[in-house]
Parts: structure tokens; sequence; C-alpha cells
């Protein structure tokens, strides 16, 4: 007897891999020789590596998730659906497998990975490795596709879509989401880590990771770790200049708690835009000081995932995910075009010209293999409910490891 299981209802190797939202799974029985028909009693759990990743399960779109579950199988090779979803994160992929057991016989197994975005300052050795690699790969030289998302980030029109106005976290999480696609198209097993400011983070600031200052702000990094490599704008190597000692945290930024406790309203949270945000990159000199330049750090988009992971904290807090509810989002109708609910956002929704960017490098938000949202075009509204906590449909694929569903 031999059971086949198919997470995210599929077995390609893309598709492979859960978060803290709902994953649909089918089972169904390829050999049924042995098997007592019309339908065979099979218990799911999950095995997991030491210090690997662990999932639960459950029948139906709601309710709890448990350790184990019993489905009857048909021995007719009618599949069974069932949910999937992670309860403690992985660092490879395979450090958890779902299993099948007929009895005390394992009759199928499907190898996956609980693949969460975690805080850069406690990576594994290996997770840095494999984000570093495909990162360097993204890039590769200056000539890879790292170059448009360089682009998306620049002053003048390209700036009024992502700053300024209400639109910054949703344009913002879109853009880090498109990032992430891309290099997980290179290594399914990365999720784009965080940098979290408001704490000392002195594993980052290292040469096998995001490398160490001089006084000039030229960033050296270990001879095996491939940023040596790192080419923008024509120019090879990053300027950062810290101002403050990188084994401790910057000073003068908001807390995570009083970035929180900035108010249970959209319009009082997005303040948080200038402090701690803007505090954060202003702790340095060099590239990422200056929004025409931060994206060629490559530290940059890890200080944005702290400001995503700080609005996906104060969404989950207040209860913040539908779009129609008035204190989720300012929906200002006097705001600039991409900062409204309605809007498609650029580069994205490919829009030139007016009030838009003379170009849109990078063409639509990348697919992913797993989800469907937030679509190659997304509108503002589109990235508030990334967990599906509203509908499943919305679950854009990714989670912070300390914001539970």
């Amino acid at each position: 007897m031999i059971v086949q299981l198919l997470i995210n209802n599929n077995t390609t190797p893309a598709t492979q891999f859960v978060s803290w939202a709902p994953a649909p799974c089918r089972i169904r029985m390829t050999n049924s020789a042995g098997a007592i028909p019309p339908a065979v009693s099979i218990r799911l759990s999950s095995a997991s590596a030491p210090g690997g990743g662990a999932v639960g399960f459950r029948t139906g779109t709601t309710g709890p998730f448990t350790s184990t579950l019993i489905l009857m199988v048909p021995t007719n090779g009618a599949s069974v659906p069932f949910f999937t979803a992670g309860t403690v994160a992985s660092s490879n992929f395979g450090d958890v497998r779902i299993e099948a057991r007929a009895g005390a016989t394992v009759v199928g197994s499907a190898p996956c990975m609980v693949r969460i975005r975690k805080n850069a300052n406690t990576l594994k050795p290996p997770e840095k490795t494999r984000f570093i690699a495909a990162y360097a790969q993204l890039n590769n030289q200056g000539l890879g596709r790292f170059a448009d998302f360089r682009e998306m980030h620049r002053t003048g029109l390209a700036l009024n879509q992502a700053h300024g106005a209400p639109g910054f976290l949703p344009w913002h999480r879109a853009y880090l989401l498109d990032l992430e696609r891309e290099l997980q198209a290179i290594d399914a097993s990365v999720a784009l880590p965080y940098w979290r400011f408001d704490q000392a983070a002195p594993n980052i600031f290292q040469l096998n990771f995001m490398g160490v200052s001089d006084n000039l702000g030229t960033v050296s990094f270990a001879n095996n770790n491939p940023l040596q490599f790192w080419k923008t704008d024509g120019q090879t190597g990053v300027n950062r200049r810290p101002f403050f000692n990188t084994a401790l945290a910057p000073p003068g930024l908001r807390t995570e708690a009083q970035t929180l406790a900035l108010g249970t309203m959209y319009s009082q949270f997005r303040i948080m835009e200038g402090n701690p945000h803007g505090s954060a990159h202003s702790s340095f000199g060099g590239f990422i000081s200056s929004t025409n330049t931060a994206p060629r750090d490559p530290l940059f988009f890890l200080l944005h995932c702290n400001v995503d992971r700080l609005w996906a904290k104060w969404q989950r807090l207040n209860s913040r995910f539908n779009s129609t509810v008035v204190n989720s989002f300012n929906n200002n109708m006097a705001s600039p075009i991409g900062h409204r609910l309605a809007d498609t956002m650029w580069p994205w929704n490919g829009v030139t010209g007016g009030t838009r960017p003379p170009n849109a490098p990078g063409g639509p938000l990348a697919p992913s293999p797993i989800v469907p949202a937030p679509g190659p075009s997304p509108r503002v509204q589109d990235m508030l409910d990334y967990h599906g906590v509203i509908s499943a449909a919305s679950n854009e694929g990714f989670d912070y490891d300390d914001v539970p569903l």
C-alpha cells in the first residue's frame, strides 16, 4: 500500500513549503495492494530532525491544528483534502516531513519546510550562507535582476510612489515580497530575514554576513562571502558608515513597544515612517542614509523587513487586516496616486507618465508557486490581508517568526 501526499495540492519541489497560514493539501492512494476497500484509516503526523520545523493538521478551513490527524483514504485513488500549517520554523528544507501511517507502517511521506522570515541576528550559519548566496546571485555583480529593485527606489516620481503618504507600508510590503520571491526562484529555502534595529544585532555586522565598515565607510566581507562582489550603479562595493557601536542598537530609535503603542488607527501608526524607520536609516552615513541610494546597500532590505514586521505585529495586535475597516488604513482620496486602497501600485502595474514615473522597471510582481496573492499588479488594499485572515485567498505566503496567525 502506498499513499501520495500533495502539499499545497502539488508534488513539485517548489511547492513543498508552508508558513503559519493553512496550506491546502491532499492525500490519495496510488497503490492499494493489501488494502481492504472501500477506504483505509491513515494517520498523519510530522517527523522533525533535531532543531527542525514542525507542522500541524486539520480537516477543514477553520478550527485548531493537531499534531496528528486520522483520515479515511479511499482505495479507488480518490483524494482526500486536509490542511497543514507550520507550528515550529524550519532551518533547512526537509528538516520536517509529513508521514502517513496505516497502523504502524509508514505508507507515504513528503519532506517539506516551514519557511519563515527570521531575525537576521539569530540565523544559523547555513541559513546565512544560503541567503547571501542567493542575494549575490540576484545581484550578479550588477548584471542581475537586482538592478530592477535598485531602480524602483529612487528620488523624484518613483519616491512619491513609495514614501510620504499612506501607501508607504503597503508599497514596501510588495517590494519586499517581490524581492523575496526572486530570491526563492534561486533557492526556494530562503526567506528574507529582518534586522530588528531596536535591539543589539552584532551577528549581522560581521565579515561573513552584512560586512564590517572601516572609518571611511568601506564595507569589507570575508573571502568566502559572495557579497564582496556586490555591484550597483556601475560601482563595486558598499559604503556604510555606522554612527553607533554595531555591537549595540542604534540610539534614538523608538523601541518595538513604543512603535506598537503609537495608536490603534493606521493614521497614527504610520508616523513610524519617520521614527523608527527613518531614524534607522539615518543611523548610518553612506548609501543607506539616503532614499535615492539606500537600496544599493544589501542591509536595506533587512531594515525594511523589520519595518514590515512591525506593521504585521501592529495589524495582529489591533485586528487591522480588513481593508473595509476604516482604522486599518487611512484611505484619503486626496492622497497621491498609488496611496489609495483601490490604486494599483507602480512599478508592478506598468503605468508610466503623468504623476507616475517615466518607466516601470521589473515588470509584474513575481508569482509564487504556492499562493496566487497578491497578483501581478497589486493594489494597495491587496497588501493588508497578507496572512489570509479575512480571506484565505489573500494569503501571500510569508510570515514572521514572532507574529503568529
